[in-house]
């Protein structure tokens, strides 16, 4: 089979399309043969070297498809069932091995390419407001990178819940893709001071919580957007990691909560698994949630896609094609 492989760490030039063996399902497991592949930042991450990974890999976690076969004990699966995933090692190729207790039951009307694009992101999304922290109704939050993938399906989302979103973009395009989405303010931080604005449109309050996946780059000033005991939601990195600063910091601007949640530790039993995925892809099934697929490539040309996710030319979800 044809896949992506990392024999070492850096630029997306290091993301080699190769030759190898198609893998065999072991026990408990499923041999998928796979349609569309998603392209996130976690992937960015691990070939980089930013999350850990021994070399030679193949990147990727999500993806949709077919199965292909099954390994000893597996029964809840069979040839020809079709199946999503989001946290299966190794989705950057035409063929992958997973542990069955992974695989989603895919409805009939959601495309392979639907559910790859919204797997990962949805239930990103799905964690960060239904857990990590539970929206309410009435309250209100900044979102950085709000025409992102991720940002686009938690803006949903949240106004489903009823609560007001702040969201931050590079351009006006990306603007009107959040508020097509339903953002109630949208702040381009090249343009506006996105701490002036939020304070501004808060009456000097400050949101409840800051769902922030960009990192180093907003982190000090999203802290400053927050209440009094407001929760700052790190979830990703694209500028960069947070450099270490004095917990303290966190008491004098108000008793604020910090966490940095990862999709992996929400996800981490079937049960857990199958709530979250049946209530985002039930969303797409009767169309309140609308997944927005921004482009997509071929397998082979996995380089240019890490490229235009890095460089945030996209808005919505990237995916490969096998």
């Amino acid at each position: 089979m044809k896949a992506i492989l990392v024999h070492e760490h850096g630029g997306a030039e290091k993301l080699m399309y190769q030759d190898m063996a198609v893998p065999s399902p072991g026990p408990g497991q499923a041999l998928v043969r796979i349609a569309a592949i998603g392209v996130n930042f976690i992937d960015v991450y691990f070939r980089k070297g930013l999350y850990k990974a021994s070399t030679p890999f193949v990147p990727g976690m999500e993806a949709a498809g077919t199965v292909e076969s099954v390994g000893s004990g597996v029964t809840a699966l069979k040839p020809g069932d079709r199946v999503a995933c989001c946290s299966v090692k190794g989705a950057y190729a035409e063929y992958a091995a997973a542990d069955a207790w992974q695989l989603v039951p895919l409805p009939q009307n959601i495309s392979f390419q639907t559910a790859a694009a919204v797997m990962l992101q949805g239930i990103t999304a799905h964690y960060l407001t239904h857990s990590t922290f539970p929206l309410r109704q009435g309250e209100t939050l900044l979102l950085h990178a709000a025409a992102g993938g991720v940002g686009l399906l938690l803006i949903q989302i949240a106004k489903k819940i009823g609560a007001k979103v702040i969201g931050t973009v590079s351009t006006e395009e990306k603007a009107a893709l959040a508020r097509e989405a339903g953002a109630d303010h949208v702040i381009l931080y090249g343009k506006d001071d996105f701490e002036h604005e939020v304070k501004s449109i808060t009456s000097g309050a400050g949101v409840d919580v800051v769902y922030d996946s960009v990192g180093k780059t907003t982190f000090e000033k999203s802290l400053n957007c927050l209440r009094r005991r407001g929760m700052m939601v790190l979830f990703g990195q694209s500028s960069g990691p947070v450099p270490p600063f004095d917990p303290g910091i966190l008491n004098s601007k108000g008793s604020l909560y910090l966490t940095r949640p990862g999709l992996a530790h929400y996800i981490s039993d079937r049960d857990e698994l199958l709530w979250r995925a049946n209530d985002v892809l039930g969303r797409v099934a009767d169309g309140t949630l609308t997944v927005r697929v921004d482009r997509s490539y071929p397998l082979h040309q996995a380089a240019r896609a890490h490229q235009a996710l890095e460089g945030r030319e996209t808005a919505g979800k990237v995916l490969l094609t096998p």
